[in-house]
């Protein structure tokens, strides 16, 4: 698993494009028949991709966690982004839609995931982060969602929000995970941006064609950067970083952060004109 380490805000004013890639995108994560993880330094949070093609795949504990298994200390949502599979968890079977989330919390000991079809297989994108307290496993369809509809035509940014881990959907310790899918003809996600001092955010682009590319920003306000994203790629935006993207045509992502605050709305807006 590697290890992603925390930048400060001034630093990352004098990266370069490759310094900025390599300590923010993860990339290469969606391999078939791998289960690729990053462990972060931001809100220890650990982000992966998990691509079963012929056989299971186990959540495997590592190392560098000190710990007897996977979510002895930690608890994890987990979003199917592509054909259906089937996770098994302590022995209980739960099938997954593309779209569909699983929640399960601390002390879940054996985790394995599988496709349904080798042609058609499945693609779990997974957060995991500390945990203080056990909450029940649960399952969410993505019509058991709590939806937003937000956006318009003109501003190239109507979109569909979809909620499902947060304070009046799935219960968690820390993490609140969910995705938003963009219309035909917008291109424009969370315009205008904002940050959030108290919690990290994770951006997973998917449903990105394979010759089209996202305009991921990111940095401080006044100091904005951006990244070309593709496919199943993710940036890890710190608690200083706007985190908003344009795409080269419409797409879906999944957003997921953890840290001491659970409010969804908690952010500190920042005005178009004032970005720079």
């Amino acid at each position: 698993m590697k290890t992603l380490y925390a930048v400060h805000p001034e630093d990352f004013c004098n990266y370069r494009t490759t310094q900025i890639r390599e300590r923010f995108l993860l990339e290469k994560l969606a391999k078939k028949g791998e289960a690729n993880l990053v462990y972060t330094h931001y809100d220890r949070m650990i982000a992966g991709v998990i691509n079963p093609i012929d056989g299971p795949l186990t959540l495997e504990n590592d190392p560098e966690l000190r710990a007897e298994f996977f979510l002895q200390r930690r608890e994890i949502g987990i979003i199917n982004v592509a054909g259906s599979g089937t996770i098994t968890a302590d022995g209980k079977q739960y099938n997954l839609n593309k779209l569909d989330c699983l929640y399960l919390g601390l002390g879940v000991q054996n985790v394995q995931f599988s496709s349904n079809s080798i042609d058609e297989p499945a693609v779990y994108f997974i957060l995991s982060n500390p945990a203080h307290k056990n909450y029940p496993t649960q399952y969410y369809t993505q019509h058991d969602a709590l939806i937003a509809e937000m956006g318009s035509i003109e501003t190239a940014n109507e979109r569909k929000i979809l909620k499902y881990i947060h304070k009046d959907g799935i219960q968690s310790c820390q993490l609140v995970m969910g995705l938003t899918i963009l219309s035909n003809g917008s291109v424009w996600n969370t315009m205008p941006p904002h940050t959030h001092d108290r919690r990290m955010e994770a951006y997973f682009y998917f449903d990105v064609e394979p010759e089209q590319r996202i305009f991921h920003y990111m940095g401080t306000p006044q100091e904005t950067r951006h990244i070309l994203v593709g496919n199943y790629e993710t940036v890890i935006s710190p608690p200083w970083s706007i985190h908003s993207g344009s795409g080269t045509k419409n797409y879906s992502f999944i957003w997921g952060m953890a840290g001491e605050n659970m409010e969804f709305t908690d952010m500190d807006a920042v005005q178009i004109k004032d970005i720079r």
